[in-house]
């Protein structure tokens, strides 16, 4: 009988988010898969666990991956863990859940703290369509190209900003999505220090640029507002007709239609003076 693998999510910041039942598998395992060992080391400590960890990062998953299968083949039970929140959001991970899945191994999740979805959670930003973008691209054509790929993206857009960074990232989002765009920054979830900014992309550029931001910063930043499908002249004038045959005025009914369409009404009038000529 294999061994399983088990994805488990451990805190952002508040030790106390750690659910008993993760605890409980990181007492019990194994092996612990940690992207750093001293960090998780100390996790550890704190939950009682004296389980072996072996390091498995971006620079070392490839070569992990076979004696890792190895384990669960022989019926071990593994827990892969990252620095904080859940694995292989924008952390390392992923081809080694891929490679056991084909294995067919076991692989179960223990959900739990989550800093996209906490961000999220107190954004007050849409949340019934969301993307997650990681951190930007650099610099560079890439750079550019991400920018005006999210100006056009209508989902609420969650990204890892890094504090360094915040100031740049965040002056860049402002220039290519307005700065009015509505966010918030979110920084040290969960911690002593938690701060969670709101406003525009540009007063938030603002504020990262004149004070800085530090630990870990994670943005919610609303999507590209829908764009209303264009309304030919004739069709203006036709709804003008239609509201002036209900009883509206010819004022109201220009007035009603161009806010309908989110044009001017000066165009309403002049596509109903085209329709009677």
């Amino acid at each position: 009988m294999t061994g399983r693998l088990l994805v488990v999510a451990t805190p952002i910041g508040n030790l106390g988010d750690l659910s008993p039942r993760a605890a409980e598998v990181l007492r019990t395992v194994d092996l612990v898969l940690a992207e750093d060992t001293r960090r998780t080391g100390t996790l550890l400590e704190h939950v009682g666990s004296r389980v072996r960890q072996r390091s498995l990062h971006e620079h070392n998953e490839r070569e992990r991956i076979d004696e890792v299968l190895e384990l669960l083949a022989e019926g071990r039970d593994v827990a892969l863990v990252s620095d904080a929140g859940t694995p292989v959001v924008s952390d390392p991970g992923y081809r080694l859940i891929a490679a056991a899945g084909d294995a067919g191994v076991r692989v179960e999740p223990l959900p739990g703290p989550s800093a996209v979805l906490a961000a999220l959670a107190v954004s007050g930003l849409p949340s019934d369509r969301v993307v997650f973008e990681g951190f930007l691209p650099r610099k560079g054509r890439t750079r550019t190209e991400r920018l005006a790929e999210l100006a056009r993206e209508p989902r609420t857009i969650v990204l890892f900003i890094s504090p360094h960074r915040a100031g740049a990232d965040l002056a860049d989002l402002a220039e290519a999505l307005g700065g009015d765009r509505r966010a918030i920054v979110a920084r040290e979830l969960t911690k002593l220090h938690e701060e969670v900014l709101r406003g525009g992309l540009g007063d938030l550029a603002h504020q990262a640029a004149e004070v800085g931001l530090r630990g870990e910063v994670t943005a919610v930043v609303a999507g590209a507002p829908s764009e209303a499908t264009p309304v030919s002249p004739p069709e203006l004038a036709a709804r003008v007709r239609e509201l002036i045959a209900a009883g509206s005025s010819k004022k109201a009914a220009i007035a009603e239609v161009a806010e309908a369409a989110k044009v001017p009404k000066r165009e309403v009038y002049q596509a109903v003076l085209d329709a009677e000529r």
